[in-house]
């Protein structure tokens, strides 16, 4: 393998597994052996510019020095950078050296949905990941193995991570999921050892970001007695005002909540943090410190 976890992958399979998400599995000799250690693993993806037949990265030297290969890669002219962007491995298999990625289909797609609607078998994408940089403090398994029970809720977006979660979680362990798609048709099967209860919220006609349901929802809900851990995840102003829910009006610990607003409403990865990010990011970081300690 290389002296950084970057490798630069082909697709090996192609499927659409619901109306609004498509699966892309990738494959490359560097995977040979790899298998993930923890659910809700995340990953930075390299997508190629227009003309690119692969991502332009710069070689992994072997220094292993995360940051000055960064910096090369923000010196590459940004007509030719490769777009980046953070995603959850859904899969992966050691012996067929493959890992799997699952993509929202959606309008006024950006650069990962319109590479993943295009993708043929052959195609090249970047892969930054896993490492100890992107990783939890705590280990998310031990959280799990801690709380009476656990709490997971999403949008379309969240679905890899938390399926992952649901699948890692104990044999009897007490789960309760809400989850937002559009319809009847993008609910996916979630299998799990754990006594896992699913709430599939429909969306109907309303746009991402504007529906209610998945907030109200939470609001409504009658939630078991006990321990609870929350992982939570989708637009991050919902994911706040979960969050804000769990933490003033059902006495949940902060320390107790593992919350990722993996898209923002009219913005993308490429634009500024807004003031609520820069706040979030804060608070995350004393946390980290804080579990650290």
């Amino acid at each position: 393998m290389n002296s950084l976890p970057i490798w630069l992958l082909q697709v090996s399979r192609t499927d659409q597994i619901t109306p609004h998400m498509a699966r892309i599995t990738l494959t490359g000799d560097d995977l040979r052996g790899f298998s993930l250690q923890e659910a809700d693993t995340q990953v930075k993806l390299y997508f190629p510019r227009p003309g690119q037949i692969r991502p332009l990265l710069p070689e992994a030297d072997d220094s292993g020095d995360i940051m000055a290969w960064y910096q090369e890669y923000s010196a590459i002219p940004e007509a030719e950078r490769p777009w980046m962007r953070s995603y959850t491995i859904r899969a992966a298999d050691p012996d067929a050296a493959t890992v799997t990625f699952d993509f929202v289909l959606h309008e006024h797609a950006g650069p990962a949905t319109r590479w993943a609607m295009g993708a043929q078998v052959g195609d090249w994408l970047g892969v930054f990941g896993p490492t100890p940089y992107f990783g939890r403090p705590k280990p998310l398994s031990a959280s799990v193995e801690e709380a009476d029970w656990v709490l997971l809720a999403g949008d379309d977006a969240a679905i890899p991570g938390l399926a992952t979660i649901a699948e890692s979680l104990p044999a009897g362990k007490r789960a309760l999921a809400f989850v937002e798609v559009q319809g009847a048709a993008d609910e996916q099967s979630l299998t799990s050892d754990g006594s896992l209860t699913t709430v599939w919220l429909h969306r109907g006609d309303e746009k991402p970001g504007h529906s209610e349901a998945l907030v109200r929802a939470m609001l409504e809900a009658e939630l078991p007695e006990g321990s609870c851990f929350a992982w939570i995840a989708g637009e991050a102003g919902a994911v706040r005002r979960i969050r804000r829910h769990l933490v003033d009006d059902r006495n949940v610990p902060k320390n107790r909540i593992d919350f990722s607003g993996y898209w923002r409403l009219k913005l993308t990865q490429d634009d500024a943090p807004t003031p609520e990010d820069l706040a979030e990011a804060q608070e995350r970081l004393a946390e980290a410190q804080a579990q650290s300690s």
